[in-house]
């Protein structure tokens, strides 16, 4: 497979998806799952009764909806199913100000990591979903989907864990965002990688 095979679908003849529009979650804490989504996407309500409600950030009539179905029962741990959604930002300013203003909502990431391609912090939403927050590290897809062919990602298609304080303290502090963006540029010592997922 070659970098030019990566060209959307559509641009290749074939009858895909134009967007992805949104994800439904079912919980059996309704409100507090509301809260959460409303509070980390900044989100706004676009309808709501006492078990629906469509959230959006954007353009789009609702990016989340959350129902509280009856019959609903917990999810095993570590079951088959979505990982995670994930959310792209503009930027790294936007990446550490979302950072901070959800630690002092006291909502914290229970994982970072500079993937290469992106760098990602990980959060857990009440009932345990796994939410990406994002930004891209390439300026361009094309060099974002040359180095998925890079013997540094074919060394390490994880990534690198880091300490979130330590890049908002460097980003603030006035590092170019181009280092704080190189995988390995932050790094937490090699015994924090035990014991975590594998992505």
């Amino acid at each position: 497979m070659s970098a030019a095979l990566l060209k959307p679908a559509r641009e290749r003849g074939r009858l895909a998806p134009i967007k992805f529009a949104h994800a439904v979650l079912r919980t059996r804490q309704f409100q507090t799952m509301v809260n959460w989504y409303r509070t980390v996407l900044e989100a706004d309500i676009q309808f709501e009764n006492d078990f629906l409600a469509f959230l959006t950030y954007d353009e789009e009539h609702h990016r989340i909806a959350i129902v509280a179905r009856p019959g609903t029962a917990e999810r095993p741990p570590n079951s088959v199913g979505l990982d995670h959604l994930a959310y792209s930002y503009a930027d790294m300013g936007e990446l550490v100000a979302t950072y901070e203003r959800l630690k002092a909502a006291g909502i914290m990431p229970e994982r970072t990591i500079n993937h290469g391609p992106t760098t990602s912090m990980y959060y857990k939403d009440p009932d345990d979903n796994r939410v990406e927050l994002q930004i891209d590290n390439f300026d361009t897809a094309e060099e974002c989907n040359a180095y998925f062919y890079s013997e540094d990602f074919s060394s390490n298609p994880i990534g690198v864990l880091f300490d979130p304080e330590e890049l908002a303290a460097k980003y603030h502090g006035g590092v170019a965002v181009a280092d704080l963006k190189k995988r390995g540029y932050l790094k937490l010592p090699e015994e924090s990688l035990s014991g975590q997922p594998a992505r």
